[in-house]
């Protein structure tokens, strides 16, 4: 019965280590590249040059080897300090969206391995920055942000493509200045508000001036139609017609003394 019991326990533990060694095996011959990567395969340690799409593959245990490498969109920021060319320090915090050739990255791999962002990636984009705001005085590094944009984008293109690294995008979340400079530029933006205020108050005035000339010349062309016409009428007989114009209905007063009234009602 005892020998029994220990004939069990001995099948039961062979089963379970078997069990486990086929496992093992299985996962040591089976590899897997997720989505989004692909793998660089290398053999007893060496990169053998091939690159493995996404998926299941096959493998000899102990000998090869895998590297899954991201190759989807990345995003890299970093902050950079330069000078602009009237020589205002400049702090810029900057992005970079890439990606990574899958047709280099075996290259890519043996010369760098995976620390390329920081060897490759930032040094790039703090000579970029360096290199672009260098053409441009502080004030226009922010009147010409986009124009500034596209030059360390262009710079950063021709650094990265010998790489194997694809620039997709690139942008600059912010440039600040010293604080000198700052308050410089906030005295400029009030200056200018006030001249244009002034400006714009100038213009109101000289508009109302304007008004009041054609309002004066109106009146004195009135007045020169009046006078046209009184002397073709008669100055007499125009004083009577406004006279008439003007009177009430009511009894005509009479002048001191035994003077007639100004309308005779006897007629």
């Amino acid at each position: 019965m005892y020998n029994n019991e220990n004939n069990n326990g001995i099948k039961t533990a062979k089963i379970i280590g078997t069990g486990v060694a086929i496992i093992v095996l299985l996962f040591s011959i089976i590899g897997f590249v997720p989505v989004g990567y692909r793998g660089v395969a290398t053999r007893l340690g060496n990169v053998t040059g091939q690159v493995r799409g996404q998926g299941i593959f096959f493998k000899i245990p102990f000998i090869d080897g895998n590297r899954n490498i991201e190759v989807r969109v990345q995003k890299k920021e970093t902050d950079a300090t330069a000078a602009s060319r009237d020589l205002q320090s400049v702090s810029a915090k900057v992005a970079l969206n890439f990606r990574l050739e899958p047709g280099l990255l075996v290259s890519l791999y043996q010369e760098l391995g995976m620390d390329y962002d920081d060897r490759i990636i930032v040094p790039a984009l703090q000579e970029s920055v360096k290199a672009t705001t260098a053409k441009y005085t502080a004030e226009e590094l922010i009147t010409k942000r986009t124009e500034v944009r596209e030059g360390i984008k262009l710079l950063m293109l021709e650094k990265m493509g010998n790489n194997g690294i694809v620039v997709d995008d690139f942008n600059i979340i912010d440039f600040d200045f010293s604080e000198s400079f700052n308050k410089a530029i906030e005295a400029k933006v009030t200056a200018e508000q006030d001249a244009l205020a002034a400006k714009n108050k100038l213009e109101q005035v000289k508009y109302e001036a304007e008004q009041r000339i054609a309002e004066a010349k109106g009146e004195a062309e009135a007045i020169k139609i009046q006078s046209e016409a009184i002397q073709s009428q008669g100055g007499a007989n125009y004083v009577q017609l406004k006279a008439i114009e003007k009177w009430n209905g009511g009894v005509p007063q009479y002048l001191m003394g035994n003077s007639v009234p100004f309308i005779n009602l006897s007629k």
